[in-house]
């Protein structure tokens, strides 16, 4: 999976389609990823030690990581993602449409 934590994506397919967010957990065991604000459903929580307050609360479920592609860093479209292996052997991810350098 190409996809990591802190990369700028938008959501390809499904009910957000065309949302941008950033990716707050990538899970390549199961080829999913957490975006903020993206497949956010209502949970029922109990009230715990930690968290005095209970009720209703938005959390932000895993979408299937095809579902969504990084966002360029030189002109803010989708973008698949390759890797270059640098000449001291150090391998990066780069941007296919523009071969910039993804962070």
């Amino acid at each position: 999976m190409k996809i990591i934590k802190g990369d700028r994506v938008v959501v390809l397919a499904g009910k957000d389609k065309g949302a941008e967010g950033v990716v707050q957990k990538a899970m390549p065991e199961t080829g999913k990823v957490v975006v903020e604000g993206v497949n956010v459903a209502k949970k029922h929580q109990a009230p715990t030690r930690a968290d005095q307050q209970g009720g209703i609360i938005d959390k932000a479920m895993p979408i299937d990581a095809s579902n969504v592609a990084v966002i360029s860093p030189k002109d803010g479209k989708a973008t698949r993602v390759g890797y270059k292996v640098l000449d001291d052997g150090s391998k990066i991810r780069v941007c296919k449409r523009t071969g910039e350098e993804i962070k």
